[in-house]
């Protein structure tokens, strides 16, 4: 087997340091948050260098396109909540979340609410993105009503949302994160509770204190809440049965199904409801899921809250995560984030050094390429090695680049775990509203679980060791590896004779 040889440290960031400041240019001196050409910029770049380093375009180009494949689930998820979002406005799903959110919650517990029932669902689910698509958008909406901030809300969102896809067996990621690092799910998912709760519980303590001290339950303007539940009540027949399509998704997450098409039967049973409960015809129902829900209230706040959804909306997120995850394909099959990783391994001696190096090389990765697929299988891949010398359990690993990559993702903005967070919840930053973009910070769990596990790697609590069943299992692997490597050794020599 002929390896192809690596590019050298400078080499192999040149283009990375160029697309960010290309994207620095195009964010902070323009001031227009449109990622999308300088991404292009960076994937034309390092194509550019690898041909120039002798590699062939056409191997290139299969890099490219490899990655794109392996996150069209992601893609197909992106569309059908689009469809999801229309439809479920058109229902009454998502008006009589709102109705009753204004109804029975208060501006000082709003935020902490928020974010438990996010975690309940997204765990339910086994999908942040689903989660954010369906309950977030309608809790949106309550806060807006509320009168507070779309960044606070979106914050509680997310770092519910996160949290619940982390500890689910049925999150993609989840089951994506043990099986590079060579772990079994459920002990993965054990590993991940010393960070992710008491990131949870310092999130949760947060949002109570800002509800109790900072938004008290006189902050949200009574005469629009009770414009915005009068108009809602006027023009949507609410009640039990336009929240049937919410359970049904539910139902079937419970059932264990796959998310995907559990996802398209809530469009369908939406659909089934906004015909035969709120009138809409089968051509209206068609109209919503492709080009999103809309009405003309005459109260702004009740439109700006019900205009949006349709497979439309997500194209803006659809054509950044394809340039992002061509970016990210043309990075890795050019060896550039090999070689940048393995400058990164070559340099850390100690278990902490690693783990948070680990940590740090998910992040990087999800920043540069796009991917929070790419941040978990790359780093997985190749830290791996190290956990397994040093007889620390790759548990440790599994973690910490569900931390870096995972639970970072949605506060990258050009990731596809950011751009699909504010396409969803409409935080109009495509519209140059960088407010908005607030909300990252805002999003306590997700960054403190990272930092949690950092803290963690340097005091060594938390941190297994590999047990003698695990290097059992290493050794097993070992062996295929060495049986495969004879086998392509075999066949080189065949073919050269």
């Amino acid at each position: 087997m002929h390896k192809k040889e690596l590019p050298s440290l400078p080499l192999a960031l040149l283009p990375v340091i160029l697309t960010l400041g290309l994207l620095a240019l195009q964010l902070f001196y323009y001031g227009d948050f449109t990622p999308h050409i300088p991404l292009i910029l960076g994937l034309a770049i390092t194509s550019l260098l690898g041909v120039l380093r002798g590699q062939g375009w056409l191997d290139i180009r299969e890099g490219i396109f490899h990655v794109i494949h392996v996150s069209m689930p992601s893609l197909a998820v992106l569309i059908v909540v689009g469809m999801i979002i229309g439809v479920w406005i058109a229902s009454g799903t998502v008006p009589t979340l709102i109705y009753y959110g204004l109804t029975l919650l208060t501006p000082s517990i709003f935020l902490a609410a928020a974010m438990i029932l996010c975690a309940v669902v997204s765990l339910s689910l086994g999908t942040s993105w689903g989660t954010v698509g369906t309950i977030g958008l309608a809790l949106m909406g309550i806060g807006a009503g509320f009168g507070i901030p779309a960044y606070w809300t979106a914050g509680a969102v997310v770092s519910g949302a996160f949290f619940g896809d982390k500890v689910s067996p049925l999150s993609d990621t989840t089951n994506l994160a043990p099986a590079v690092t060579g772990t079994n799910v459920f002990d993965h998912i054990k590993n991940m509770l010393p960070t992710t709760i008491p990131a949870m519980v310092i999130a949760l303590v947060i949002y109570i204190a800002v509800g109790f001290f900072l938004i008290d339950d006189s902050v949200g303007d009574v005469t629009s809440i009770n414009q915005i539940t009068a108009g809602l009540n006027e023009r949507f027949n609410l009640g039990l049965v336009p929240l049937l399509p919410a359970f049904v998704v539910v139902g079937l997450a419970l059932m264990k199904k796959p998310p995907l098409p559990s996802l398209f039967l809530g469009v369908v049973a939406g659909a089934i409801v906004a015909i035969f409960w709120q009138g809409a015809g089968l051509h209206d129902v068609f109209a919503f899921a492709q080009s999103g829900y809309s009405i003309d209230t005459g109260i702004a706040d009740i439109d700006s809250l019900l205009n949006t959804g349709g497979i439309q909306s997500m194209m803006w997120t659809i054509s950044l995560m394809l340039i992002a995850l061509g970016f990210g394909g043309a990075l890795e099959r050019t060896g550039c984030l090999e070689a940048i990783i393995m400058a990164i391994i070559s340099r850390v001696k100690s278990f902490a050094a690693v783990q948070t190096s680990a940590i740090g090389t998910a992040f990087a990765t999800n920043m540069v390429a796009g991917d929070p697929y790419i941040s978990i299988a790359l780093p997985g891949r190749m830290y791996a090695p190290l956990y397994r010398g040093m007889g620390y359990s790759t548990l440790n690993l599994s973690r910490a680049v569900e931390e870096g990559g995972t639970m970072m993702s949605p506060l990258i903005p050009w990731n596809a775990g950011g751009a699909f967070v504010i396409s969803a919840l409409g935080l109009g930053v495509m519209d140059g509203n960088l407010t908005n973009l607030l909300y990252i910070p805002l999003a306590f769990a997700c960054w403190t679980a990272p930092v949690i596990g950092m803290f963690y790697a340097v005091t060594g609590l938390f941190s297994p060791m590999a047990t003698d069943e695990d290097r059992a299992e290493w050794a097993k692997q070992d062996e295929v590896i060495m049986d495969l490597g004879d086998h392509e050794l075999a066949y080189d020599e065949t073919a050269e004779t």
